[in-house]
């Protein structure tokens, strides 16, 4: 993970790789510690991924808790992962919606990040309205 520092090859590492590896439920505790910010972003990634599959095993609060205090002055790669920690938090649990919304409308982190017509934002209280809609919709 170390040595995978360009963005496209860390993704790809950690999407293709780590994911499928018997280590993938395990390495998220270790990254997400990690002094590196391009690791702990690996370790946010398969947090994410772990919200989206099996949140019984997350401390969501205490993962909002980290999000709150940390995402706006994290690192760019941090940063991102983070938030998308967050919007999926937002998006895939209801009962801690108005808290993910909260969050990302207090530290207003991509709030202007320039986002081409028709697609989401990456502004976490748009990003999870919108997907809320579309799963709403179908």
């Amino acid at each position: 993970m170390r040595e995978a520092r360009a963005p496209k090859v860390h993704d790809w590492l950690v999407n293709h790789v780590v994911r499928k590896s018997p280590h993938a439920e395990e390495l998220p505790l270790v990254w997400t510690a990690d002094p590196d910010p391009v690791v702990e972003s690996a370790g946010w990634a398969l947090t994410t991924e772990s919200v989206r599959k099996d949140p019984g095993v997350l401390d969501l609060p205490g993962l909002l808790d980290v999000v709150e205090a940390r995402m706006k002055d994290a690192p760019d790669r941090l940063r991102w992962a983070m938030n998308r920690c967050l919007a999926r938090i937002g998006i895939d649990r209801p009962g801690l919606r108005a808290r993910a919304v909260g969050i990302g409308e207090r530290l207003e982190v991509l709030k202007d990040h320039p986002t081409s017509p028709g697609c989401t934002s990456p502004f976490t209280p748009a990003w999870i309205a919108e997907m809320v809609r579309r799963q709403d919709a179908s």
